[in-house]
C-alpha cells in the first residue's frame, strides 16, 4: 500500500477546523486552489466525499468526522513530539504586531534595529489576531489592550491618549472650534468613547455621526481624506500631524483605556535576538514617551492658520 498522504492529512484537518478555504490556507500559507487540490487528492485516494460545501462555508460528512477523530490526535502528537526539537535559531526572530501599530509607529523605527542588529533575521506577522505561543511560531507580540495576558511577561510600553484630529481640508472656511462647538463638526465612529470626551471636557455630542468604520486604520483614513473628525490616538497620528495631513484641534487629551505592551513567553528570555529587539524596542518607546506630546499644546496657535486650498481635482 502507498504511503499516507501525510500533506493533504494535514491540509484536511486544518480545513476542517477551521470550516472555510480562505481561513486555512492562509493558516497553512497555500492558496486556496492548492489547498482543495490536497483535499481532492486526498479524496479521490480514500474514494470519498469530507466535506459538503455550503455558502457559510465547509461542513463535515460522516465520513469526513469520521476520518478526522481518527487521524488529527495523531497528527497533533508527532507535532508535540517535535517542539522541543525544533529550537528556535538565535538569529530569527518572529514577532506579531497589529496593523495599526506596524504602520504608524514600529515600521518607521526598524531601519534602525536593522543597521543595529544586522544578524538578526525579523518576521514580522501584522495581525490582529491574537497569538497562541505554545505552537512555538511567534517569539514575542505587540499588543493593544488592558495588559491581563495570563501566563506571559507583559511589559508597558506606551499609554495611549486620545484627542479630536481633522484634516485641515475639513477645517478650510471654517472658524477654528472650540471644545463645546465639537459636536457641530462632522464626527466619526460613534462607536468610540466620545461620551467620554463630552463629559469630561462639555459640549454636546451630534444627533448623527458622518461616518463609522470597522477598525481604526481606516477611521483614520477618513479622517486624512476630509470626511470628519476622529478621536485619534497619538500613537498613530503624530506622524500625519507633523506631516501636516492632520491637525489636533485642541490641546487637551484624554487618557485611553488600552495601551500598548509587550508580550512574550518566558522562553522568550533565552532568546539572544529577542532580547536585542527588546532592549531596542523599550529605548525606542522611552524616547517617544520623552518627546513633546505631537504638538498638541500649539493647537490654539495653529487656529488662525489653517488654509487649504479650494481648488477642485
Amino acid at each position: 500500500m502507498a504511503r499516507a498522504p501525510l500533506n493533504s492529512l494535514q491540509t484536511f484537518i486544518a480545513a476542517a477546523h477551521a470550516q472555510n478555504l480562505t481561513r486555512a490556507a492562509e493558516r497553512l500559507h497555500l492558496t486556496v486552489s492548492a489547498l482543495s487540490h490536497q483535499i481532492r487528492l486526498l479524496e479521490e485516494r480514500i474514494d470519498c466525499t469530507l466535506f459538503v460545501r455550503g455558502p457559510r462555508g465547509l461542513k463535515l460528512t460522516a465520513e469526513g468526522q469520521r476520518l478526522l477523530d481518527n487521524v488529527a490526535p495523531h497528527l497533533e502528537a508527532i507535532e508535540e513530539a517535535l517542539k522541543p526539537l525544533c529550537a528556535r535559531c538565535d538569529n530569527a526572530l518572529s514577532l506579531s504586531a497589529m496593523p495599526s501599530m506596524t504602520s504608524s509607529w514600529l515600521l518607521p523605527r526598524l531601519p534602525g534595529f536593522v543597521a543595529r542588529h544586522p544578524e538578526v533575521e525579523l518576521n514580522l506577522d501584522s495581525s490582529i489576531e491574537l497569538v497562541d505561543f505554545a505552537d512555538g511560531r511567534h517569539d514575542a507580540a505587540l499588543r493593544y489592550g488592558v495588559g491581563n495576558w495570563p501566563g506571559l511577561v507583559v511589559e508597558s510600553l506606551l499609554e495611549e491618549w486620545l484627542t479630536p484630529v481633522a484634516s485641515p481640508s475639513l477645517l478650510a472656511g471654517r472658524k477654528w472650534p472650540r471644545l463645546e462647538d465639537l459636536g457641530s463638526l462632522p464626527l466619526l465612529c460613534p462607536e468610540d468613547p466620545w461620551a467620554e470626551w463630552f463629559a469630561l471636557y462639555g459640549g454636546k455630542p451630534p444627533r448623527r455621526y458622518a461616518a463609522s468604520f470597522s477598525d481604526s486604520e481606516s477611521r483614520q483614513r477618513a479622517a486624512v481624506e476630509g470626511i470628519g473628525v476622529a478621536l485619534g490616538r497619538t500613537t498613530m497620528v503624530r506622524p500625519l500631524i507633523e506631516t501636516g495631513q492632520l491637525v489636533a484641534l485642541f490641546p487637551q487629551l484624554m487618557k485611553a483605556k488600552r495601551w500598548h505592551y509587550l508580550v512574550y513567553p518566558e522562553r522568550s528570555r533565552k532568546h539572544a535576538g529577542f532580547m536585542a529587539f527588546r532592549e531596542w524596542l523599550l529605548d525606542e518607546a522611552a524616547r517617544f514617551r520623552a518627546a513633546p506630546p505631537i504638538g498638541l499644546a500649539k493647537a490654539k496657535s495653529r487656529r488662525p492658520t489653517v488654509a487649504v486650498s479650494r481648488r477642485r481635482a
